[in-house]
């Protein structure tokens, strides 16, 4: 399996980056924090910093399994106008490969064309730019190599949504059971 790419920028939802980054790497799925800024400390919507394994520019994303936009503002916003970012869902979105956002970060993949025909879900209000896409206000969505989640509340089912579709139903259920969840 290759490499799941969580990206970040000042103003992410740590919950959401966080339980992604997280349970993916209880899952044993290998995953690089990368920054869309030029700095690699990023600071979150309430003020958490952290340190992002790369800069945007330093990737490749040869590997790449998955991308995954957190939510959060001015995070999502900055993500959106990220070209290099933009260009990189683009091509994945249109090679059918897995491509995944929570809270307000689908207005990225809504304002680039890539959920016309699909459903999705987002943070309430942000449905206006999920252009083409039959919003489900659901906590989780899944259409064929998107996931969307609804908002902080969700991170954790969001999270799990994730290693489902790469590691199977049996690792999230593994998981489930170590984190206290059943």
């Amino acid at each position: 399996m290759g490499t799941v790419y969580v990206f970040f920028a000042d103003g992410f939802e740590e919950m959401e980056a966080f339980a992604a980054v997280d349970v993916l790497r209880r899952a044993g799925v290998k995953v690089q924090m990368v920054t869309v800024t030029e700095d690699e400390i990023v600071r979150g919507a309430h003020g958490v910093p952290v340190l992002c394994d790369k800069n945007f520019d330093n990737c490749d994303f040869f590997d790449a399994e998955m991308l995954v936009l957190p939510g959060g503002l001015p995070g999502a916003t900055t993500l959106a106008e990220h070209e290099g970012l933009c260009k990189l869902l683009t091509r994945f979105a249109g090679e059918d490969k897995n491509i995944a956002a929570i809270c307000a970060a689908p207005m990225v993949f809504g304002k680039l064309g890539l959920l016309k025909g699909k459903k999705a879900t987002c943070y309430p209000g942000f449905d206006k730019y999920l252009e083409g896409a039959e919003y489900t206000g659901t906590m989780v969505e899944k259409d064929g190599n998107i996931i969307t989640g609804k908002g902080p509340g969700a991170c954790l089912k969001f999270a799990l949504a994730l290693v489902e579709h790469l590691c199977g139903k049996e690792k999230v259920k593994e998981l489930e059971e170590a984190m206290c969840l059943r």
